[in-house]
């Protein structure tokens, strides 16, 4: 049975003009079409070809010797090549591009914006794409308490934290007061395993552990006091989103961080600044 969606090994039934036909090699076959363009130089009735399958514009099966980046099933990064009243298309290096329904989107997209996507077929057995990963997304991973991990974050709530695709395929999130700030969605992240849930889903941090952190931080901290060329504006006793704003801290990380630095001797806290001691 020749599948959509799938690149698949498939026999030569015919030459036409317009190009070959491949199939099982079924009696009676119809077969689907590989455009003239793309037969390879040489091909004869009976040899085998490995192609993809899809649909075209009139929604008949046809068949490409070109490697698409997402097939059926498969999740990725794609950059919307144009939006329009229905919804966006999607560049998947074919010459038609992928299909994303607007009820399909988490929000609405722009042209040239990436977006992390699952590929499906809908009711007429057409290739789509959705941004509503989650039910694409493995709970087994082989991952365990404080083992590092990549992955793509698709999507951020502020109030939740950030959604990430572990390898691309295993579920992770990110708690809202963990997430780093400046993120969007369909970037590249690191984190490590904070634990594992009792359904196999991973709580993740994109922080070191504590004591790994808190150097971290304190660099952070020291250079932002530096570009303040020396002073900065504000202490630990600041308001909690202007301290997230600056540094990407929360105020408890920032306050271990500016004792940190205190302890070594490398700054002096003053009523409404810190400053560098000279």
């Amino acid at each position: 049975m020749i599948e959509i969606g799938k690149k698949q090994v498939l026999k030569v039934l015919r030459q036409k003009e317009m190009g070959i036909y491949l199939g099982e090699g079924k009696p009676m076959e119809q077969g689907v079409l590989l455009p003239r363009r793309q037969v390879p130089d040489g091909i004869r009735p009976g040899d085998e070809l490995s192609v993809f399958v899809y649909k075209d514009s009139e929604d008949r099966p046809i068949a490409t010797v070109r490697e698409p980046i997402l097939a059926l099933g498969e999740l990725g990064v794609l950059t919307v090549a144009q939006t329009s009243q229905i919804g966006a298309f999607l560049d998947w290096g074919l010459e038609r591009d992928l299909f994303l329904p607007f009820k399909e989107q988490r929000w609405k997209v722009r042209k040239g914006e990436q977006v992390f996507v699952a590929v499906y077929l809908d009711k007429s057995s057409r290739l789509c794409a959705t941004m509503r990963v989650d039910p694409y997304l493995q709970s087994d991973s082989p991952y365990g308490k404080d083992d590092p991990v990549t992955g793509i974050l698709y999507e951020i709530n502020p109030q939740i934290g950030g959604f990430v695709a572990v390898d691309g395929r295993y579920f992770g999130l990110i708690p809202a007061g963990e997430l780093p700030g400046g993120l969007t969605p369909a970037v590249s992240i690191q984190a490590r395993v904070a634990r594992k849930r009792p359904d196999g889903k991973l709580v993740l941090s994109a922080r070191a552990k504590a004591y790994k952190q808190m150097n971290i931080d304190a660099e952070a901290v020291y250079a932002l006091i530096q570009k303040y060329q020396g002073t900065l504006p504000f202490t630990d006793k600041a308001d909690p989103e202007l301290i997230k704003l600056e540094t990407g801290l929360s105020k408890n990380a920032f306050k271990r961080a500016v004792g940190h630095l205190l302890k070594e001797g490398k700054i002096q806290i003053n009523q409404d600044t810190i400053e560098i001691r000279r």
